[in-house]
């Protein structure tokens, strides 16, 4: 019991210590990109979704977490402005058919993305590809719009991803924005009377690129190629997942302070589990169960009776189990061993009144006399097939 509580007083002063140290210590700056409307962290998007009706003044924003096809079709959906923002996109062919359906009928739908799946690229004919030479000078993108400023520059001072569509088909997609190496990161198609948006650096849109001028400015006129509309769809389910998806152990793993605390609280219950597994008696000893002796004593019996050749007594004592039998099984009267016994052993057992009349006839015959070998093995056999044949 002492054992314990120092155990619990070891781990209660470690797990304060270092509570304390977690406190004090400078949170450090999350660099994974998630493109959630709800992180504030440099690769979330939380800046852009709240700063939206500054591009879209009076608009109505709804967000989804379900895929493109079943937010457009359970939803009802006809007049809006789509927008993805995501690291990779991944639409199949029902979702591509239903976004064309949509974009046809007057909507404008914008992606931005490093990667967007195999079934758009193939439907497109086009593929995107990754610049990874820094010292190449194509982090500095400028829109191709002679009605813009075509000698601004803009660029991230973070080392980023300087992804490029390196294959498009230019009798139906439009350069809308270009590095310096002249390769295309941001194009129209025309779909109807809508059109779709792919923007190869989704960077530019996070929180990290919008406290930036030049990527806020970047931002701010990609977007405004989009056609005024009353209601914007935020995607988040190609960030987050379908609703549902979260579980507990998804906000333990978000927060760094909350996984470590997980860990040691696992740890620590391994430990004394561990530490509980110890023998706190002696060893309790084996006791070898008694044996069954049974087979052992009626070999001995035996090998008794038949050194002593005395056949009579071993018939005799056949003939009284034998009969002992009857009595508890068929509850026959076997004081008297006459005719009318042969019926009824004959009619309550099954077996054919001649085996019974031999049996009988030859239990006659055995008693008060001496008996031979041959005798002995005869009234043997006679009781096992009536035990064989009886029912």
């Amino acid at each position: 019991m002492r054992d314990f509580k120092a155990y619990i007083i070891i781990a209660s002063l470690l797990l304060v210590i270092y509570l304390i140290a977690q406190y004090n210590q400078p949170r450090p700056v999350v660099w994974t990109p998630t493109y959630a409307k709800d992180d504030k962290i440099p690769f979330g998007t939380f800046i852009i979704y709240n700063r939206l009706t500054d591009i879209f003044p009076g608009l109505k924003i709804e967000s989804f977490r379900e895929p493109v096809y079943n937010v457009i079709s359970d939803h009802k959906i006809t007049k809006a402005t789509y927008i993805i923002i995501c690291q990779n996109i991944t639409l199949d062919e029902y979702d591509i058919k239903k976004l064309t359906e949509f974009i046809k009928n007057g909507n404008d739908v914008f992606i931005s993305a490093q990667s967007f799946g195999t079934v758009l690229e193939e439907k497109l004919k086009l593929s995107t590809d990754i610049n990874y030479d820094p010292k190449a000078p194509s982090d500095k993108i400028h829109f191709v719009n002679k009605h813009l400023d075509q000698g601004k520059k803009y660029v991230l001072d973070k080392e980023l991803y300087d992804n490029y569509f390196s294959e498009l088909d230019t009798a139906h997609a439009v350069s809308l924005a270009q590095n310096e190496l002249k390769q295309t990161t941001f194009v129209r198609y025309t779909f109807g009377k809508g059109a779709l948006y792919l923007n190869s650096t989704p960077q530019f849109f996070t929180n990290y690129g919008m406290v930036n001028p030049a990527g806020a400015d970047y931002a701010a006129k990609a977007l405004s190629y989009l056609r005024s509309s009353k209601v914007i769809i935020w995607d988040e389910y190609y960030t987050k997942g379908r609703e549902g998806d979260e579980s507990i152990m998804r906000v333990f793993f978000r927060s760094a302070p909350l996984k470590w605390a997980y860990y040691i609280a696992l740890l620590s219950f391994i430990f004394f589990v561990l530490y509980e597994m110890k023998r706190r008696q002696r060893i309790i000893p084996i006791i070898e169960p008694l044996k069954n002796t049974t087979v052992e004593f009626v070999t001995v019996v035996g090998q008794v009776y038949y050194e002593q050749r005395d056949n009579s007594n071993i018939a005799q004592k056949k003939i009284l189990y034998f009969l002992e039998y009857l009595r508890t099984n068929y509850y026959l009267k076997t004081n008297l061993l006459d005719l009318e016994f042969i019926e009824k052993l004959a009619q309550k057992t099954g077996i054919e009144p001649s085996l019974a009349e031999e049996l009988v006839m030859h239990i006659h015959y055995l008693r008060g006399q001496r008996v031979s070998d041959h005798e002995l093995i005869k009234l043997n056999q006679l009781i096992e097939q009536f035990y064989i044949k009886s029912r």
